[in-house]
């Protein structure tokens, strides 16, 4: 695949990079990788996000071209004839980019390019680099720029962003999915300029006080371990969301502090949006949670962190989960 991806880059001069729906540190870092690497070479890109991204990334973006399609839609639809290839990175279906813009993918004419690393991509690119054993797409992004013998394009913003993606996917180092050559890697981008206590305060030391306080209430009053089982969770009506004056991503981090408390093995938190009930998952040890969030939850996404969505009530949704405990437990 490699082959056919240098291929595709040397017949390609102009490229649209797109990302999944609610846009992480990983899918903001390896996008903005990708732009920063085409950009050496003398091509020209333009970045489509799904939609907003939490405010702290957005520092990331500068010095960028990139579009949010819920807020101009019809803007990028009339560019699409100009796009030679299309980059598909860190999702593994069309889906995951939101309704809006699922369509736009399958306007398209030109070649798709799947750079991801999560489970059981679907058929919907012509190129799938699918490697869900490592630990995020913003590395995955690295180990193709290398295997594509382009580590010469490799300047410091693009370093930056690859460094962004794999810090934030990896919770700061820590999870099972971090190898020697991740480190390997990361040391490389130091040794590129990356300023990596910079990045580390631009994500985690720019918290509001409505966010603390958030935080705050939701650990003191909120958590509420399975009796009977190494679970707990956290759950956040719109009503309590709306009480500390929440922001995009003020939430981010808080079902990892779930998982930290002694005795909890798997983690949840819920949070109550306008289209439904959003849900995190989180593990650790013999414990894994994308196959349960895929069977029971609309979700997926890696063996000890993913994703799920419930259409039902808050209250609904968690009493459906309670109910279905047990088929996490090996």
């Amino acid at each position: 695949m490699i082959q056919k991806l240098k291929t595709a880059l040397n017949q390609s001069n102009k490229f649209l990079i797109t990302t999944h729906k609610s846009p992480d540190g990983d899918a903001i870092g390896s996008s903005v990788a990708c732009y920063h690497f085409l950009k050496a070479q003398g091509k020209e890109s333009l970045i489509v996000l799904p939609d907003e991204p939490a405010d702290f990334l957005l520092p990331f973006l500068k010095n960028v071209d990139f579009l949010i399609y819920e807020k101009d839609p019809a803007k990028v639809d009339t560019m699409l004839a100009d796009f030679d290839l299309v980059f598909c990175l860190d999702y593994n279906a069309p889906s995951r980019v939101g309704k809006q813009m699922e369509a736009l993918l399958e306007k398209v004419k030109c070649k798709k390019v799947m750079i991801d690393h999560h489970q059981n991509p679907e058929e919907f690119c012509e190129i799938v680099i699918s490697r869900p054993e490592i630990c995020s797409t913003a590395q995955l992004i690295y180990e193709c720029i290398e295997e594509l013998g382009a580590k010469d394009f490799l300047n410091k913003s693009c370093c930056e962003a690859i460094y962004l993606g794999i810090l934030t996917d990896t919770g700061s180092f820590r999870y099972p999915s971090v190898t020697a050559k991740t480190h390997l890697i990361l040391a490389h981008l130091l040794e590129m300029g990356v300023v990596h206590f910079k990045i580390h305060e631009e994500i985690f030391d720019v918290n509001t006080l409505d966010k603390i306080q958030l935080r705050a209430y939701a650990i003191a009053n909120k958590f509420e371990k399975i009796p009977g089982f190494p679970i707990g969770l956290i759950s956040m009506s719109s009503e309590e969301l709306q009480r500390f004056n929440y922001q995009k991503g003020d939430t981010e981090g808080l079902v990892n502090v779930i998982l930290s408390i002694e005795g909890i093995s798997i983690a949840l938190f819920l949070m109550e949006a306008k289209e439904g009930i959003k849900m995190s998952f989180r593990s650790k040890g013999a414990f894994f949670v994308n196959d349960f969030a895929e069977k029971n939850f609309s979700g997926g996404g890696h063996k000890y962190a993913a994703g799920g969505f419930s259409s039902e009530s808050l209250n609904v949704t968690i009493s459906r989960f309670k109910a279905l405990v047990s088929e996490l437990i090996p």
